[in-house]
């Protein structure tokens, strides 16, 4: 992602990962009440296949009218059954979806841009270590818990049997593959004073960077 956002604008564009389950959404939702533009990619992918959305006609016309529901949407259990198991299809979804993401995700930053003049702005996406597309980024926050506390709180979230839960995190790449590439680490293993913390004392060297000088920082780690 451009670091700017206009010719006066200063934004720190921030990607933040993690595995599944691992507590992202509870992140973010910390960041965003810091101040923090905050990005979730699932919501705009969701709004694109929900009744009315821009990618409900392409979805349908090359996934069939099976995935297609009564109220004139997408119906994404029916698709997410398609894609997970079958890498060329979910290809397919991908390059319909992540253009049309993209472009709102860049039209949200841009509007904060405008209104704040700087910034902080959180993009919250499950596969940025998977597809590389953490390298677009300055910087990368990766949340991570225990790997037992992950597979109880996605049974637990999902109503997932554990043989159905452990594939879901097997399907992700590991933990440890997106730590080698992490900038900053929030572990929400502990309580969620712990956890909120840790997230401030992460939002503060992000602000820290932002204000080192007129251009923020490239990436440290590849």
């Amino acid at each position: 992602m451009n670091s700017t956002a206009g010719p006066s604008a200063r934004i720190l564009s921030v990607g933040l990962t993690g595995g599944i389950a691992c507590g992202r959404t509870t992140v973010c939702a910390i960041l965003a009440r810091l101040g923090a533009c905050v990005i979730d990619m699932d919501d705009l992918a969701h709004a694109l296949v929900a009744p009315g959305g821009e990618a409900v006609s392409k979805v349908s016309e090359v996934f069939g009218d099976r995935v297609s529901d009564a109220r004139g949407g997408i119906d994404r259990k029916v698709l997410g059954a398609i894609v997970f198991h079958d890498p060329a299809r979910r290809a397919e979804l991908e390059a319909i979806l992540h253009p049309m993401i993209r472009a709102e995700s860049e039209k949200i930053i841009g509007e904060f841009a405008r209104s704040r003049g700087c910034g902080i702005a959180v993009t919250d996406a499950a596969l940025l270590v998977e597809t590389g597309a953490y390298r677009h980024y300055n910087r990368l926050v990766v949340v991570v818990c225990d790997p037992r506390l992950q597979l109880r709180r996605l049974m637990a979230r999902d109503g997932l049997a554990e043989q159905e839960a452990r594939a879901r995190i097997a399907a992700q790449a590991p933990l440890e593959e997106k730590l080698k590439v992490a900038d900053h680490v929030i572990d929400t293993s502990g309580t969620l004073a712990e956890t909120e913390a840790r997230a401030h004392e992460v939002y503060a060297l992000l602000l820290d960077e932002l204000d080192r000088g007129p251009d923020p920082p490239k990436r440290r780690r590849t």
